[in-house]
């Protein structure tokens, strides 16, 4: 990339506003005072004055002229390290300025166009760069909000030697920064639903060898003798095998509660915020335990490029399945929906597996949805955020807390394995609790309808 020439699109005229634009102050106090000086000395017949004049005006505009002449040639990239990171993580970004001309550079000052949220704009001075010789330095970017932030494009800056003028050259190239929300590593608990297999995330089904296949199927050469069906055998007049069982792999739903209603307040420190990073927690320790996971919203989207089943989690393809989820819950806004009506439509046509939900607040109507995406689940664990314990003092909330727990009952008498996460609760404690909870269930027979 070229730093240096005629930007693209400029007459003659605009090449010398913008050199006269690029004047500092040191400049434009030096083309004042050789006018004046110019004036003082028509009127009073000094022609020495008239000389200092000259200079002082002529200085500024023979360097504004040179410098906007220039033609340095000068490469710029830009290197994220790493280009994703958690919220509150720091990233350092790495800058790098080759001169590939022939001809030295003069003093550059370089900086990079970062949104505010990510720090203060950085600037370094560069002396002198030899020809063929480069530059490299580096500054660091955090934020405590999650998305995904532009950065660039990176600028030099051109000066004089005397400080007089100073131009501006862009490069073109930019470079997107992912902030994703913060994961937090879960105990291995059993949770409802993950006894087929948990652990290797695995159960047994069984293996479709063709589409003539029935159960039990004919032999074919190299089956196993021991798995000879001798029933049907008789039955068909020819030998039966049963057919054999193959691991499937056991799938889990993560449900993020989008709707703006649900909750109050805003900032890293939310219910939101919250949710989503308790959401990202579920999906990171699921897919580590080999389990298919799908990331469903409020509002029924799912992860762009995710399969039928979702996400495989494979020791191959964790990671990057891992990173599709979490870059998709770096972006994820609150909707303006004001019902679940979407996500159970969704949930409805999928088949047995875990379903681990994050709500917030919840009425009647909406408890009741809730309360039937049970029914297509092999087991359910939901977390209920309450926002005004979020956003007010615990003596305040009374009102509030006594509707959470009654529809705390109401997702418990449908089967859910319900947790109301308490503030400033983390994702572990209160995923360790909501194994308690399954516990304590289990054992006074509350998970009869599971």
């Amino acid at each position: 990339m070229d730093a240096g020439g005629t930007p693209p699109g400029e007459g003659e005229g605009g090449g010398i506003r913008t050199a006269l634009a690029g004047l500092t102050t040191r400049g434009r106090s030096f083309l004042a005072a050789g006018v004046a000086a110019a004036v003082c000395a028509y009127v009073l017949g000094q022609s020495d004055l008239l000389r200092v004049g000259l200079l002082l005006g002529v200085l500024p505009l023979v360097c504004a002229a040179v410098l906007y002449r220039t033609r340095y040639r000068v490469a710029g990239s830009r290197r994220l390290s790493p280009g994703r990171v958690p919220a509150g993580s720091e990233a350092r970004v790495h800058l790098r300025v080759d001169n590939v001309s022939r001809l030295p550079t003069g003093l550059l000052m370089l900086q990079d166009r970062v949104p505010y949220v990510l720090g203060p704009r950085p600037r370094f001075v560069l002396d002198r760069v030899e020809p063929g010789g480069r530059r490299e330095v580096s500054y660091r970017v955090r934020s405590d909000v999650r998305g995904r932030y532009p950065l660039g494009p990176l600028q030099l800056r051109l000066t004089d030697p005397f400080g007089l003028c100073e131009l501006t050259r862009s490069f073109s190239a930019h470079d997107t920064l992912t902030v994703i929300p913060r994961v937090e590593p879960l105990p291995p608990v059993r949770l409802s639903g993950e006894a087929k297999g948990y652990g290797e995330g695995r159960q047994r089904s069984l293996a479709l060898a063709g589409d003539d296949d029935v159960i039990p199927r004919g032999y074919r050469y190299g089956d196993d003798l021991r798995r000879v069906h001798w029933r049907s055998t008789a039955r068909h007049g020819e030998l039966m095998v049963r057919r054999e069982e193959q691991p499937q792999r056991a799938r889990c739903t993560v449900l993020l509660d989008t709707r703006v209603v649900a909750y109050e307040g805003a900032g890293p420190d939310s219910a939101f915020e919250w949710a989503v990073s308790g959401a990202a927690s579920v999906l990171v320790h699921m897919l580590e335990r080999g389990f298919s996971v799908r990331l469903l919203t409020g509002t029924g989207d799912s992860v762009p490029g995710e399969g039928a089943d979702g996400f495989a989690g494979t020791s191959q393809g964790t990671a990057d399945a891992a990173g599709l989820m979490l870059d998709f819950l770096a972006v994820v806004d609150q909707s303006d929906d004001t019902g679940l009506s979407p996500a159970y439509d969704v949930l409805r046509g999928g088949t047995d597996g875990l379903l681990v939900a994050f709500f917030g607040d919840l009425d009647e109507e909406q408890a009741a949805v809730a309360a039937r995406m049970r029914q297509r689940s092999g087991g359910a664990v939901a977390f209920v955020l309450d926002s005004a314990a979020w956003t007010r003092e615990p003596a305040d909330v009374a009102g509030p807390l006594g509707r959470s727990e009654e529809r705390l009952r109401m997702l418990r008498e449908a089967g859910w394995t319900a947790v109301l996460v308490p503030h400033g609760a983390t994702p572990e404690e209160v995923w360790r609790l909501a194994d308690r909870e399954r516990t304590a269930l289990a054992a006074t027979g509350g998970e009869g309808t599971r």
